[in-house]
């Protein structure tokens, strides 16, 4: 298929690049494919960034059938465009897809379409520290019908957004809230997908935490509520004892970009990394005989953020003083300094957009 560009006749004034916060602005363009049963996926096409009409009975409004993805784009120094493991996330979203019951896209064709939806608005990306180019893809069920089924139609869009830190504290430890009321997702349900339903069942307790003063919350294992899973915007990682340990997928934890990468850096480091499972209690232990040395989290929004405080049930652990750990500040120096072209990227991570 053929991908149309038509270009906007009204470019909109671009915000200070110097003071963005995340997820407000959108550049001047998006892509979008349209789904219809027994055509396919049809009409690949760039056009002017604006509103979309939905009829009121649309499905993903009643039933909530549709999935997204995040990443991000950079501009390096010598101004050339770079896209962090793209390929990942549009594999990612047919997982999604499956489990969602979406038709699965043609990831090369979507790749395409995102590299030049990003060339054609390359100039929204931003070139200050801790900047980029934030990507969003998704797909929404858009037939009319109220009644519980798949849909028969979907649109495929993908927006940009120029935003700085997802999190005001920056690369400063972050405090986080364990949470041991709700919970987030159990095995067999969508916790490995990235669907809006997830993220909206989490909203209640993250209130919850800021209402305390947490920046997000860590989840526990829906059945036991005793087994760690991931933050709510982040996969989550322990360094205990010299190990490296983070929760093993196993059907209600996301697998994450990053969280991959992460992995793939520790071991060719030489770092000794686990995945498997890891309790509260266990890190709660570690603690309190002095072998919790450090704890971070991994985003494609925040990428790596420190966490400096873990709240459970009365107990406040401060983790290495509060101040971000030596593999932390390593790991998030390292995939940054990729991402923007000032190492060199011997993981063939990056795709170069021109």
């Amino acid at each position: 298929m053929e991908i149309t560009i038509n270009k906007t006749q009204n470019p909109k004034a671009k915000p200070d690049m110097s003071n963005l916060p995340f997820g407000k602005y959108f550049s001047d363009h998006m892509f979008i494919m349209d789904y219809d049963e027994g055509k396919g996926w049809h009409d690949p096409r760039i056009v002017p960034y604006g509103p979309i009409e939905l009829d009121p009975s649309a499905m993903v409004f009643h039933y909530a059938q549709e999935v997204f993805e995040g990443l991000k784009a950079y501009k390096s120094s010598d101004g050339h465009v770079r896209l962090f493991r793209p390929d990942k996330n549009f594999a990612r979203l047919n997982v999604s897809n499956e489990r969602l019951a979406i038709p699965q896209i043609d990831e090369a064709l979507c790749l395409e379409g995102l590299k030049k939806l990003v060339e054609l608005d390359k100039e929204w990306i931003p070139e200050q520290e801790g900047t980029s180019l934030y990507i969003r893809p998704f797909i929404i069920a858009t037939d009319p019908f109220l009644g519980v089924k798949p849909s028969e139609s979907y649109k495929f869009m993908i927006i940009c957004s120029p935003s700085g830190l997802y999190y005001p504290e920056g690369l400063a430890p972050v405090k986080i809230y364990v949470e041991d009321s709700y919970v987030r997702a159990v095995r067999g349900g969508t916790g490995f997908t990235k669907t809006g339903g997830n993220y909206a069942g989490s909203i209640r307790a993250q209130v919850v935490a800021h209402e305390k003063g947490y920046s997000q919350v860590l989840w526990l294992d829906g059945v036991e509520q005793k087994y760690i899973e991931e933050v709510g915007s982040m996969n989550i990682f322990f360094k205990i004892n010299g190990e490296v340990v983070t929760p093993a997928l196993n059907g209600s934890i996301l697998s994450g970009i990053t969280r991959m990468s992460t992995i793939e850096l520790l071991k060719s480091w030489g770092v000794p990394v686990s995945e498997r499972k890891i309790s509260i209690q266990e890190v709660s232990d570690a603690y309190d005989n002095g072998t919790l040395e450090e704890c971070f989290g991994t985003g494609t929004a925040a990428i790596i953020s420190p966490v400096g405080e873990l709240s459970w049930d009365d107990k406040v652990m401060l983790i290495n003083d509060n101040k971000i750990g030596e593999i932390t500040q390593r790991i998030f120096d390292t995939i940054t300094n990729i991402q923007t072209g000032k190492e060199e990227d011997k993981m063939g991570w990056v795709l170069k957009v021109d």
